[in-house]
C-alpha cells in the first residue's frame, strides 16, 4: 500500500494565540539547519523503519506539508526537500502534494517554486473572513489579501484549495459566522475545515480562559454553546452548497476529500518528518499490527538528533483505532470489515456499548456500518473515551 508523506515546517511570522501546535516564531538562521536534518531523516527513512520494526514502502501517493507555515521557508529549501523525498521515495504522477500556506506568505517567487515542484493542493489558514476576529488571534491577513490569494493561485493551475476556518474565535457572533461561511462558499473552494475553537493549556488563548483573563481577548470568545451553534451552521450552510461533511471537521464537493488525511482516518501507513511529526507503519513482526513513532516536540532535540521512540500497535489495539478513527468519518465504520480483518468474536465487547449509544441517539446503524449521529459528532471525543477507557472496544485474547 502507497505511504503518505508528511513534513512539519514549525516556522511561522507570528505565533497565533489559539495555537496548541509544536510552531513558533524562529530566526531564519536556524532554517537551514532544520532543513539539513529533514532531508538527512527522509535519506535514512529505509534505514529507521527497519531499525524500528516497520515495513517500508518505496510507493508514495500523497505528500503533505503542513507545521507551521511552511511558506516561510526559501525556494531552495523547499527544493532541497523534494529532491530529498523523489530521490528516496517513488512518487506516483497522480500524487496529493499538499501545502499549508498563510495567507500573505504566497510570494511569487514560492509559487513559481511550489508548482515546478508538482504542489497542486494548497491548504489556507484563513480562520475568519472577519479582519477584526483575525486580528484578535494575531493573524496578519486581511479578507482581501485571502481573497486575492486564490485568484492567484487558480491563474496558476492550482483549483484543489481548502480553506480553514475556526468557530468560537473572539468577537465572533452568529451574524459574523455567516459572513465568513458565505465568503468561504463564494470563494468557491472544493474543500473546507471547521475547527471548534480547543480551549487547553498548550496556547495562550487557552490559559487565559482556563484563568478567566482578559489578556488576547479571551473575555470576547463565545461560550461553549455558541460555538456548538457555529459548528452546526457551517455543517448546514455548506451541505446546502454542495460542500458536504465527510469527517468531523472536514468538508468537500465530490472528488475532493484530501486523500493525505484519509490515510490517517482509515489507518493506511505514513511516515512524518520533523519536529512532532507522527508515522506510522505495518509491522514487520506478525505478532503485531503496527508500529507508531513521533519525534520530539522541541527544534533544538530535533535538530540534535534525539532518538525517536517506538510505540507497538498490538491487535487489539490497532481494532480499537480502527473504530474510534473510523467513527470520525460521516460513512462510519464497517463491522463486517473489521470482523474479517480481527476475528468473528473480535466486537464482541463493544457491542453493548453501541447499542447503548445507538439508544442515547449518539450512533446511528446503516446496514453494517455503525457512525456518528450529528449530535453525536458535537460529542464525539466523549463517545470515543468510552470505548478508549473502559476498554470495552478491546477483544478477548485469543
Amino acid at each position: 500500500m502507497p505511504l503518505g508523506v508528511y513534513l512539519s515546517v514549525p516556522f511561522c511570522r507570528t505565533k497565533c494565540t489559539y495555537c496548541n501546535f509544536a510552531s513558533d516564531v524562529f530566526s531564519r538562521t536556524v532554517f537551514e539547519r532544520y532543513v539539513d536534518r529533514i532531508c538527512r531523516d527522509i535519506e535514512d527513512a529505509q534505514r529507521a523503519a527497519y531499525e524500528m520494526g516497520g515495513e517500508f514502502e518505496r510507493s508514495v501517493d500523497s505528500i503533505y506539508l503542513g507545521g507551521g507555515t511552511p511558506t516561510v521557508l526559501e525556494p531552495k529549501q523547499l527544493e532541497r526537500v523534494f529532491t530529498a523525498i523523489r530521490g528516496t521515495f517513488d512518487v506516483s504522477d497522480d500524487a496529493e502534494i499538499t501545502v499549508e500556506c498563510a495567507p500573505g506568505t504566497l510570494s511569487d517567487a514560492i509559487l513559481e517554486t511550489l508548482l515546478r515542484l508538482g504542489v497542486n493542493r494548497l491548504s489556507l489558514g484563513v480562520q475568519s473572513f472577519v479582519d477584526r476576529e483575525a486580528a484578535a488571534v494575531g493573524r496578519l491577513h486581511k479578507r482581501e489579501s485571502v481573497l486575492k490569494d486564490i485568484q492567484r493561485l487558480r491563474s496558476a493551475g492550482i483549483v484543489n484549495i481548502n480553506i480553514d476556518l475556526i468557530a468560537g474565535l473572539p468577537h465572533q457572533t452568529p451574524e459574523s459566522w455567516e459572513f465568513s461561511l458565505a465568503e468561504t462558499i463564494a470563494t468557491g473552494g472544493p474543500h473546507v475545515s471547521v475547527y471548534m475553537l480547543e480551549v487547553d493549556e498548550d496556547s495562550r488563548l487557552g490559559r487565559e480562559l482556563i484563568a478567566g483573563g482578559t489578556r488576547y481577548h479571551a473575555h470576547f470568545v463565545p461560550d461553549e454553546d455558541a460555538t456548538a451553534d457555529f459548528y452546526v451552521a457551517a455543517c448546514e450552510r455548506l451541505e446546502s452548497a454542495g460542500i458536504a461533511q465527510y469527517e468531523i471537521s472536514n468538508f468537500a464537493r465530490e472528488g475532493f476529500e484530501s486523500r493525505h488525511n484519509l490515510k490517517y482516518w482509515t489507518r493506511q501507513p505514513y511516515l512524518g518528518f520533523g519536529v512532532d511529526a507522527h508515522s506510522m507503519l505495518g509491522s514487520a513482526s506478525s505478532e503485531l499490527d503496527a508500529v507508531r513513532l513521533a519525534t520530539s516536540d522541541s527544534l533544538e532535540r530535533y535538530v540534535n538528533g534525539t532518538r525517536v521512540p517506538r510505540t507497538p500497535v498490538s491487535r487489539d489495539a490497532a481494532l480499537e483505532e480502527s473504530l474510534f478513527l473510523g467513527l470520525r468519518l460521516n460513512r462510519g465504520v464497517d463491522l463486517r470489515a473489521l470482523r474479517v480483518q480481527f476475528g468473528e468474536t473480535a466486537l464482541e465487547n463493544a457491542q453493548a456499548e453501541i447499542d447503548q449509544l445507538i439508544t442515547e441517539g449518539l450512533m446511528e446503524r446503516r446496514d453494517e456500518f455503525v457512525c456518528l449521529t450529528d449530535r453525536g459528532r458535537l460529542l464525539s471525543n466523549e463517545i470515543f473515551e468510552r470505548f478508549i477507557a473502559t476498554g470495552k472496544v478491546l477483544s478477548q485474547p485469543q
